[in-house]
């Protein structure tokens, strides 16, 4: 058993576990699991901007957050948003986000041209009027024991509208805590007069808490079919819809082919998330065409724990997703994040992350153009060096939590509003 040392949440009270689980992203649906499994506080209310069940991925049953402040807002309760690019989200894209694909393009295209109709249609869908809104107002839980931010990221913070910013700031002055997870955040925190501490994301956990879970996985189902396919190993690969154009992909394809002539890995794809602005099935496909190998296949499961086994079980992780690569390092494997050629000149998340922990030699974030070099680098970096980085990183997650216990027996509470 784990003690934390100085503080813990108050006892007897709720704790609403606040975040972006309620669509399909790999890191968003991680986060909760990873605060759940580390709470003293075994009364467990999971809440998003909408009403989701999103169990048959791996997540969670999800409360709407507006529907909630109603109905439990007077009442006492501990707040921990669980992670994520959450400050710098506003609420036109959480919206889109919220939809189905298959009504998102419609969406897009009649509103993305027109900001005042854009945000009325937004704050109606979600049902509270923050810019911000997955940065949460301690005003519509005015009883709230706690309010914390654990180790969440806002790295164009600078860059976004100021009404946005300005609200962010002030939900951040009213928190008692704020753990952010790259330095880029904290610097921009620090020079809006914010005390807050840097910290690994919260995914740098889940060999460690789920271990034995995602080895279960990895023994059934796609992670099994596709070690069976490739005895000799595989590269997890990944990218975002946004890396769909001909010219990007053929460029995939091609630098896919030189890893496995020069590794005899195999290559699979698979997705990250399938929330709008996510990661598109057929995307891989077309890459696939183009690919002279055919040691490649595509991995059909949008099943958090597949997912993770599917990395943990890899040879090493190449994507756009920056939880794909923290598993990645979880499991003391080679990554590489891929960024798109608009941009070369931008210090994206991923970036910020990799800046603020990754271990010397292993490469950060390339270009398409630059994936086999990139990863030939990544996989000649020491084995014991990738075991040291995944290690110093989960207890530096561990220590930093001054107001987290480990205990048993957790549950989600019910209170009539399950």
């Amino acid at each position: 058993m784990i003690h934390f040392m100085k503080h813990h949440l108050p006892a007897g009270i709720p704790t609403i576990l606040f975040g972006a689980f309620d669509r399909h992203n790999f890191g968003d649906l991680l986060f909760p699991h990873i605060a759940a499994a580390l709470l003293e506080n075994d009364k467990l209310i999971f809440a998003g901007l909408a009403e989701r069940d999103l169990r048959d991925y791996g997540g969670h049953k999800v409360h709407a957050l507006a529907q909630l402040a109603a109905t439990w807002g007077d009442h006492a309760a501990n707040i921990i948003h669980v992670g994520g690019e959450i400050l710098t989200c506003d609420a036109w894209q959480a919206a889109v986000m919220l939809l189905p694909p298959e009504q998102a393009q419609d969406t897009i295209a009649g509103l993305d041209s027109r900001p005042q109709e854009r945000r009325e249609w937004a704050q109606n869908l979600i049902g509270i009027p923050d810019l911000a809104p997955y940065t949460l107002s301690r005003k519509l839980f005015p009883q709230a024991a706690r309010v914390i931010y654990n180790g969440v990221g806002g790295v164009d913070l600078a860059q976004r509208d100021p009404a946005l910013r300005s609200e962010v700031l002030d939900k951040l002055k009213s928190a008692d805590e704020v753990c952010v997870r790259d330095a880029l955040t904290l610097a921009q925190l620090s020079a809006a007069g914010i005390t807050a501490s840097l910290v690994p994301d919260p995914a740098v956990m889940v060999a460690e808490l789920f271990g034995d879970r995602i080895s279960h996985h990895a023994l059934q189902g796609v992670t099994a079919e596709m070690l069976g396919a490739f005895p000799q190993g595989y590269i997890a690969v990944q990218f975002s819809a946004d890396f769909g154009d001909d010219a990007t992909l053929t460029a995939i394809a091609g630098q896919l082919d030189r890893i496995y002539i020069s590794s005899s890995y195999g290559v699979v794809f698979f997705r990250a998330g399938a929330a709008p602005w996510h990661d598109d099935l057929t995307c891989y496909q077309r890459v696939v065409a183009r690919m002279r190998t055919s040691a490649v296949k595509i991995s059909s499961s949008l099943n958090l724990w597949d997912i993770c086994a599917l990395i943990a079980h890899s040879r090493a992780y190449c994507g756009s997703s920056l939880h794909g690569r923290i598993v990645a390092m979880a499991y003391a494997l080679p990554r590489l994040n891929i960024l798109r050629e608009d941009q070369a000149n931008q210090t994206t998340k991923t970036a910020a992350y990799a800046q603020t922990w990754e271990l010397p030699g292993m490469p950060h974030t390339i270009g398409v153009e630059e994936i086999a070099q990139g990863l030939g680098q990544a996989l000649a970096v020491n084995p014991i060096s990738l075991q040291t980085c995944s290690s110093q990183l989960s207890t530096h997650y561990r220590k930093s939590l001054i107001w987290l216990t480990v205990t048993n027996g957790r549950h989600a509470i019910d209170n009539g509003i399950s």
